[in-house]
């Protein structure tokens, strides 16, 4: 669970980006490892491990977790390089985890990483990602993979041999979060819509 701040003389924003392994054919996240972290259970800094997935027993297990433990969105990573060659398998799998994501009501994101190796005109100026035909293609195979709309599929590149801040690149990244946090700002909304409607069940049976 990480923490992100402006800089380090001020507080950290009031929001936290969790980090889990990747989605792997014969390994890696698997549903019941997934329904544990989105419902909260999962200790910060566990180390995820295919010999010993975790259970009500692992040490650190949060068996009563808070709203503040829990997922408010899943924000699937594509490679931008690989979405034309995934397996069945692969497919398969991310529509098993897709499924549990949905049956806790969460709102779904998958940013797309590398779409610079992916057009050319984007690997020389990142600012023209958006009129890029290469890229909308892309997004339009990535909303149709994931059954999301076209608006919740981010675009972005790697920071990967830059040594200095690009303001081109980090503004897709703030981009991207930005929705995430609309995706979970949404949830929360929903939450908050649920909670009023069993109030105001439960102060009907109770006048009745």
């Amino acid at each position: 669970m990480y923490r992100v701040r402006g800089s380090a003389l001020t507080e950290p924003l009031k929001f936290r980006l969790c980090d889990t392994r990747g989605i792997e054919e014969n390994q890696g996240m698997d549903g019941t490892e997934l329904n544990y972290l989105l419902a909260g259970n999962v200790p910060n800094g566990y180390q995820f491990n295919p010999s010993t997935p975790i259970s009500p027993d692992t040490t650190g297990f949060v068996a009563s977790p808070t709203l503040n433990h829990k997922i408010h969105c899943v924000c699937f990573i594509m490679d931008g390089t690989t979405v034309s060659v995934m397996s069945e398998k692969m497919l398969e799998k991310i529509k098993a985890l897709q499924s549990k994501v949905r049956q806790k009501g969460l709102s779904q994101v998958v940013l797309i990483t590398k779409i610079d190796k992916v057009c050319s005109n984007v690997e020389e100026d990142v600012s023209t990602v958006f009129q890029s035909v290469a890229i909308q293609e892309l997004v339009d195979t990535v909303s149709n993979i994931f059954g999301v709309p076209r608006s919740h599929v981010l675009p972005v590149k790697n920071y990967e041999k830059e040594i200095n801040v690009r303001d081109d690149v980090s503004l897709l990244a703030l981009h991207s979060l930005r929705q995430i946090l609309r995706a979970s700002e949404d949830f929360m909304f929903n939450l908050l819509d649920m909670l009023d409607d069993e109030r105001e069940t439960k102060g009907s049976d109770s006048t009745e």
